[in-house]
């Protein structure tokens, strides 16, 4: 059950980075993440409420509060990068490191993967290079300062990652509606000091209310995975979302990539299955 739970988190995620990168398009990309998670937060505080589920101890409040914070920045960043660069680049490159974090922490825990996840990891370098153009001529420029903030976006992921698994199991939907305040909190203080306003489209703005719901969807799908399963195995495989966020810019984008970003995009999926293998 961990595995399709996880399975069907990658898959919700990657539809509503797409979501969210399309309206970074035109609105910035703190204001489309502050919109989202915003119309989100209450819907989750009264979901808890009615649930009948006690309100958890400090530990979790702490996880859930502080994964919130970071994962928001990380998803803004990762709208960012999907505005400015390529979707078939940026959701890749973002998804290794997003996998990787999750497995270094559980090598500082106590864990030992197996060699095929030592050869993922190293797998996974190397598809980061060929993804991000850095070998071959690459048909939509994605510039090294946007593979960087997708990086890091793909870090504050893999934190994320961890510090929901590190709440409670008896704690109910609780972590995902906790986390939604202080992402509320810190997004409205980075549209205020960056200046950040709606665009001229106004319409586009129910793209990022429905970014903001799949991906508190896909949060929810993923701490119900790390319920059932160990974190290095779930966090692995909910970082395979690229798979639709890429298909969706294939379809609907006709986005296009060269012979190289395409191995590249093919050894993500090898690194992330060898690593999951290798657990």
């Amino acid at each position: 059950m961990a595995i399709v739970l996880a399975l069907a988190s990658a898959f919700v995620y990657g539809v509503a980075d797409y979501t969210g990168g399309r309206a970074s398009r035109v609105h910035p990309a703190f204001v489309v993440t502050f919109v989202g998670q915003m119309f989100v937060a209450p819907l989750l505080l009264v979901a808890a409420l009615a649930s009948g589920t006690p309100f958890p101890d400090g530990s979790t409040v702490w996880w859930s509060a502080t994964g919130g914070a970071i994962g928001s920045l990380a998803l803004a960043g990762l709208y960012y990068a999907f505005s400015h660069g390529a979707i078939t680049v940026v959701a890749p490159v973002s998804a290794a490191f997003g996998a990787v974090v999750p497995l270094l922490v559980g090598l500082a825990t106590g864990d030992r993967p197996g060699r095929l996840a030592l050869v993922g990891m190293v797998v996974a370098v190397v598809a980061v290079v060929l993804v991000s153009g850095a070998v071959g001529h690459r048909q939509v420029p994605t510039p090294a300062t946007v593979i960087a903030i997708a990086a890091a976006a793909g870090a504050g992921f893999g934190f994320m990652y961890v510090a929901l698994a590190r709440t409670a199991d008896d704690a109910g939907i609780w972590p995902v509606a906790i986390a939604r305040w202080p992402t509320v909190v810190v997004l409205g203080l980075a549209c205020l000091v960056s200046g950040a306003r709606p665009g001229p489209q106004r319409s586009v703005l129910a793209l990022a209310v429905l970014a903001g719901v799949l991906d508190n969807a896909a949060n929810l799908l993923y701490l119900l995975s790390t319920r059932e399963g160990l974190l290095s195995v779930v966090a692995v495989i909910s970082s395979l979302y690229p798979a639709s966020t890429v298909t969706l810019a294939f379809l609907l984008d006709r986005e296009r990539v060269t012979r190289w970003q395409a191995l590249g995009m093919a050894l993500v999926a090898a690194a992330l299955v060898l690593v999951t293998l290798g657990r």
